[in-house]
């Protein structure tokens, strides 16, 4: 008699959350010196949400709650949730509990955040396949939810142009069928971390009458924009080809790669690399601009509400965010 199949990780289902706040390229260009023409062209932008009167936790929620629909699963079902954010609404509690609170998830569940900034979702993602394979979980939420307009200097063309607010969410749920998560691999190198950072507000004790903080006057979001681009590149690059190398794929076997939406030319730079069709490669950043941890299951969702995606197709996602950190995914659906 054969064994039985080991325990895998699948998508059981998805759900997103946009504010409903649209800024167009028109309203930043009376905000700073700046034009739509010139942010369409470098960035494939035209238009990002911004949460008004929303906490992380709140655009998280509704994400969730939609995923929970989405995979006919109940609250109490969960007994894991892992957020990836770094805009949680406060230093603690986690936002995760917030959602577990809000949803009316089952005390004593596991409820706790990742900090990848970009990569955050896939971070989580991996956590969660661990738990489940581990059997210490049998159905877990995975989210990615920033609100990077509270981070963001709205006062910096080089930055306030690229990102948004957002949440995307999935249920994954333990299975030992042949669809699933293939496999995933998360990195870092905290060596680069002045490439991509914020620092946050200043903070100090009456002990050390000093504050720690790289520049007390400029908590918001830094970025060394060209020397990040060709870091992006690399290191989402060499992603994409390590799930496909474990698991014996080529990029023609790609049924849809699904790239944190950063910068539309990052994204069109791996896909010539990689020699993927445009109907290979989801892209909504024109829509939605960079939503940091939230861009690849917003992504994900609407792929799957079109039509993009179809049982036994081969999905991969892949990231990259401060810290340095970047992470893939391969999945069969």
């Amino acid at each position: 008699m054969s064994s039985a199949r080991a325990l895998g990780t699948r998508i059981a289902g998805c759900g997103s959350y946009a504010p409903s706040r649209v800024v167009t390229n028109a309203d930043i260009e009376g905000m700073v010196d700046t034009t739509d023409a010139w942010i369409t062209a470098r960035t494939g932008i035209r238009q990002r949400r911004v949460a008004m009167n929303e906490k992380t936790s709140e655009v998280a929620s509704k994400a969730a709650r939609v995923a929970l629909s989405d995979a006919g699963v109940e609250p109490g079902d969960i007994d894991l949730v892992v957020t990836g954010t770094v805009t949680p609404d406060m230093v603690f509690p986690s936002t995760s509990c917030f959602v577990q609170a809000a949803l009316g998830l089952r005390p004593g569940i596991p409820a706790f955040d990742v900090s990848a900034a970009c990569s955050g979702f896939l971070y989580a993602l991996d956590v969660a396949d661990k738990y489940v394979r581990g059997g210490a979980a049998k159905k877990a939420l995975v989210i990615g939810a920033d609100v990077f307009s509270r981070i963001v200097d709205w006062k910096d063309r080089s930055t306030c142009v690229l990102f948004g607010d957002g949440a995307g969410a999935v249920v994954v749920a333990a299975t030992r069928g042949e669809g699933g998560i293939l496999s995933t691999g998360v990195h870092s190198d905290g060596r680069k971390w002045e490439m991509l950072y914020a620092p946050g507000v200043a903070c100090s004790n009456p002990f050390e009458g000093k504050k720690h903080h790289p520049n007390p006057h400029t908590p918001y979001l830094k970025m060394k924009g060209n020397e990040t681009f060709k870091v992006a590149v690399r290191t989402m690059l060499s992603a994409v080809e390590e799930v496909l190398e474990a698991n014996g794929l080529k990029p023609g076997d790609i049924s849809l790669l699904i790239p944190h939406q950063a910068n539309i030319r990052i994204m069109g730079a791996i896909q010539e690399r990689l020699g993927l069709s445009d109907g290979q490669v989801f892209s909504n950043i024109d829509r939605y601009g960079n939503t940091s941890a939230a861009s690849i299951p917003i992504a994900l969702d609407e792929a799957v509400r079109s039509g993009r995606i179809k049982k036994g197709d081969i999905v991969v996602f892949v990231a990259f965010g401060g810290g340095l950190t970047w992470a893939s995914a391969a999945i069969r659906w």
